[in-house]
């Protein structure tokens, strides 16, 4: 048969199968003291329960216009080229004593520290246990790495027990990486981080844990579930959640340190992180010990949540964090919904397979701080009227 000679042909029938219910459109949310409204001009405003701005940190500069004023422009080149700005090296220090770990590096997102990361430590001689829900920027490391990818069962340690037992009696010679999230994003879910490094410490296995949704929100004092867990070798966090700016950092100890300056080509061969960004970043990880107080209201605000679900008849949403997954199994009505509560005033956005599994389309709600009081009832009475406990 002759080859196709339409190079765009692959695309035009990728398009061309897709269902509706997965097309997915771009728009425009103007950020207002409300939370967002569509488009450039007017439009109905909306209460933020999608964004990852769980402190309201983004929100409040957005509407204050209260960016620091120490650091503009950009960076200009790799920070191994044209250096890290002052700037840079005060947010690695506060982060390194927030996080208690001996070294830190910024990246540009949270995306690129995960893939270059995972890249840097593995290898072809290698073989990684992912969690089988983990972000994609984590497998495509892995992939990218050309190490061998097996996955365990979401949050399942007697899985990767297994797992690590089979790789051990039947590959002993091979490196072991194992990579999770200490929460994620889409199942509002926590893995057991004590016993999944103490499982990673006695086989010998190298642990990488993304903390991107965790980190200002879970842990003591809002540092993530790794805080105090030596085993636990890597944490990856961003600054574009919790803490309200944008960009990411890689946390290490010891020789990982050194090694990742040498050897992580995701790090020597990219721009460093906008010094504005840094700024901002740096401003807000130092006023987490003032909002203590909004992070346990907003932990509790979760757990109140999840439990007025259950009272009307809807299954207990996993997890204790502030993702709630409302699970609706079909695509076209998790959009339904999503336009129901934009009716009302509410932005939930509706995830769709192919970021979740084929069948569990859900609503994904994100309680944050500053959120009306008002609002999360509206939000329940919302989902009632239009969607009835199975």
């Amino acid at each position: 048969m002759a080859r196709n000679q339409n190079p765009l042909a692959f695309a035009q029938q990728a398009l061309q199968r897709l269902p509706g219910e997965l097309w997915r459109q771009e728009r425009c949310l103007r950020p207002c003291r409300e939370g967002f409204k569509m488009g450039n001009r007017g439009g109905q405003p909306l209460v933020d329960f999608s964004s990852n701005d769980y402190l309201g940190l983004a929100q409040a500069a957005h509407i204050s216009g209260d960016a620091p004023p120490i650091a503009a422009g950009g960076s200009g080149a790799s920070p191994l080229v044209t250096g890290l700005r002052p700037i840079h090296q005060r947010l690695r220090e506060a982060l390194c004593l927030w996080l208690g770990r001996d070294q830190v590096f910024l990246f540009p997102s949270g995306f690129q520290a995960n893939v270059a990361v995972v890249a840097a430590l593995a290898d072809r001689h290698c073989l990684v246990l992912a969690d089988r829900l983990c972000h994609h920027s984590l497998v495509l490391g892995v992939r990218s790495s050309g190490a061998t990818l097996r996955r365990f069962a979401h949050n399942d340690l007697n899985d990767l027990e297994r797992h690590l037992k089979k790789v051990e009696r039947q590959h002993p010679q091979w490196r072991v990486l194992v990579v999770s999230e200490s929460l994620f994003s889409m199942e509002g879910t926590s893995p057991d981080v004590k016993a999944l490094a103490e499982l990673c410490r006695q086989f010998g296995a190298l642990l990488i844990l993304d903390e991107a949704h965790a980190l200002g929100v879970l842990g003591p004092l809002g540092r993530g579930l790794a805080w105090g867990e030596p085993h636990v070798h890597v944490v990856v966090g961003t600054f574009g959640k919790a803490l309200g700016s944008g960009g990411a950092l890689v946390a290490v100890d010891g020789v990982l340190g050194d090694y990742l300056l040498q050897f992580c080509g995701g790090y020597r061969y990219s721009t460093a992180l906008a010094p504005p960004l840094a700024a901002m970043a740096l401003k807000n990880l130092q006023c987490l010990p003032q909002l203590e107080q909004e992070r346990q209201a907003l932990l509790s605000r979760s757990r109140q949540l999840r439990q007025r679900l259950v009272d009307l008849g809807y299954p207990r949403p996993p997890g204790d964090g502030p993702v709630v997954p409302m699970v609706v199994g079909d695509g076209g009505l998790a959009l339904e919904l999503q336009q129901r509560l934009e009716h009302v005033g509410l932005l939930v956005t509706a995830i769709r397979p192919p970021t979740v599994p084929p069948g569990s389309a859900r609503l994904r709600i994100v309680l944050q701080r500053g959120q009306p009081p008002e609002a999360m009832e509206m939000l329940v009475q919302t989902l009632v009227a239009h969607h009835s406990p199975q």
